[in-house]
């Protein structure tokens, strides 16, 4: 135990670092564009790569050295967030700079994921699995709570300090090229929360290679070379997830949910910036907000009986969720927006972890991993569609609105009518998941 808890306090440090760097790259590019379908762009090549290479990566994950490709992965990470911060200090943080280096990052993370997802298992003794886990899932919250608000913070504080831009071949201070650049200021306090991400990396390499060896099974090593191996295994794992009513219905619930409730975090910058006219510290303060939320609906699920049928309160879940994120999109201020946070990310937890917990009761042992690997693939790599269905829906909308009601329209109409109709469209499959309910989603069959 005494090696994990030098991983988890490493780990939560990269927790943190994480949460800065979405805040950092959503507020240059949110800024920058003003635009919803940029908010799906950086969603797409941040959980694209998991929807296609997700399963490619567990295969790899078990054929080679899990420590090894944790360091390697780890590294280029770690390359790929100094690139980051090197980019907004002198100026180049432009938004197909930014998608192209988070495309580099989700593929890196498509890799990472799977091998780190057998370091607990290593570490701890059996009898300690389960509290090891809950810790771990705790201190994944905390950071979600004081990586957001800590970083629009710092982010804010530094925009004090001149960063150097690029003017072909000089380099001069950014605010010698125009002082009061909007920019060059959102650049200056990101550069400061992108270059903690990249220093995390260390703590987590140091504590990583104090780790025991993890070379792969003899009769798996090597198998990354033959990906008809990891097709078959996902076929296996597709047909069985849609053959049977329950897991179908769960995968179905999960993606709807994926799809049509992350719009919230995507276009929350716009939100922010647009509607409020507020800077980075309150879109920092919202995330946190959502964070705290998440948390206590975590520590809330202890208290729903364990007779309660999933089949009832995963719709009800992904009910509350639209409600309040409907909520949510029609507030103007956030006064009004905060405390609807910190709900949504009861509603949003309870979504999540019912779902996950539906399907693990569901499926048998030996295709846990491969199940859970597809359903998680699926789910994360279509998030980013809800982003772009909002933005056209809500440019759509408010074009509508304008010929009917042109005095409704203002800036930031867009981004709200987008939220609004995604998660009408949520309310409406949740009340359909209710009507038609799916009892097998409990392992029971219908009049039992």
């Amino acid at each position: 135990m005494k090696m994990y808890r030098t991983i988890f306090i490493a780990a939560f440090g990269s927790y943190v670092g994480s949460w800065f760097e979405f805040v950092a790259i959503r507020w240059i590019v949110s800024q920058q564009t003003k635009s919803e379908a940029w908010m799906g762009y950086l969603a797409a090549a941040q959980l694209g790569p998991t929807l296609i290479l997700g399963m490619f990566g567990g295969l790899v994950a078990d054929s080679v050295n899990r420590k090894t490709l944790i360091v390697v992965t780890q590294v280029c990470m770690m390359l790929i967030a100094l690139a980051m911060a090197a980019a907004a200090f002198l100026g180049f943080a432009t938004p197909p700079v930014l998608l192209a280096l988070m495309l580099a990052h989700g593929i890196a993370v498509a890799f990472n994921m799977p091998a780190w997802q057998v370091l607990t298992p290593r570490l701890v003794p059996r009898e300690d699995l389960s509290k090891a886990i809950t810790l771990n899932g705790i201190s994944f919250n905390a950071a979600r709570v004081i990586g957001p608000a800590t970083g629009g913070l710092i982010m804010k504080a530094f925009q004090g300090v001149a960063p150097v831009a690029v003017a072909g071949s000089a380099v001069v201070a950014a605010d010698a090229i125009d002082p009061g650049s909007s920019t060059a200021s959102i650049s200056r306090g990101a550069s400061a929360l992108l270059l903690f991400n990249a220093i995390t990396f260390i703590g987590v390499l140091l504590a990583v290679l104090s780790t025991p060896d993890a070379p792969a099974p003899a009769e798996l090593r090597g198998a990354w070379k033959k990906p008809g191996i990891a097709w078959a295994r996902t076929r296996e794992a597709l047909s069985w997830t849609w053959s049977h009513k329950g897991p179908r219905a769960v995968l179905i619930a999960v993606v709807i949910f994926a799809v049509l409730a992350t719009p919230i975090m995507q276009l929350m910058p716009l939100m922010v910036s647009e509607v409020y006219g507020r800077q980075e510290d309150v879109f920092g303060l919202l995330l946190a907000l959502m964070g705290c939320g998440a948390v206590a609906g975590g520590f809330a699920m202890k208290l729903i009986p364990k007779w309660y049928p999933m089949h009832h309160f995963i719709p009800l879940s992904i009910l509350g969720a639209g409600v309040t994120i409907l909520a949510f999109s029609l507030m103007n201020t956030p006064s009004a927006g905060i405390p609807l946070m910190f709900v949504i990310g009861v509603f949003w937890m309870w979504g999540f972890n019912s779902c996950t917990v539906a399907i693990q009761h569901l499926v048998s042992e030996d295709m846990r991993g491969r199940v859970s690997a597809v359903v998680n693939s699926i789910a994360l790599g279509l998030m980013p569609v809800g982003t772009w269905v909002a933005g056209a829906l809500g440019h759509s909308a408010e074009h509508l609105l304008a010929d009917i009601r042109p005095a409704w329209v203002h800036h930031g109409s867009a981004t709200q009518l987008g939220l609004a109709s995604v998660s009408a469209v949520l309310i409406v499959a949740a009340i359909v998941m209710l009507i038609w309910r799916t009892p097998e989603i409990d392992g029971v069959k219908p009049g039992e």
